[in-house]
């Protein structure tokens, strides 16, 4: 199974959804754990990194492409 590609600054759709109703969630750190802030009512929460890969479905809005649309 291939790892899943994800940076800082991300929006990511969770498996379940956060307690205000929203799954999506924004990267705002990485390293050994991961923070993640709810899109919905910006309430963070610090998850180990093999928890997030594990409970992460996909990237909706990559940081990247966000700033390559801006440079055009």
């Amino acid at each position: 199974m291939e790892r899943k590609v994800f940076q800082l600054g991300d929006v990511v759709q969770m498996k379940k959804n956060h307690p205000c109703g929203s799954n999506e969630m924004e990267i705002i750190r990485m390293g050994m754990d991961i923070r993640i802030k709810c899109v919905g009512c910006q309430h963070s929460v610090l998850i180990p990194r093999a928890k997030f890969e594990k409970n992460m479905k996909k990237v909706l809005r990559s940081k990247e492409a966000g700033e390559e649309a801006n440079d055009k």
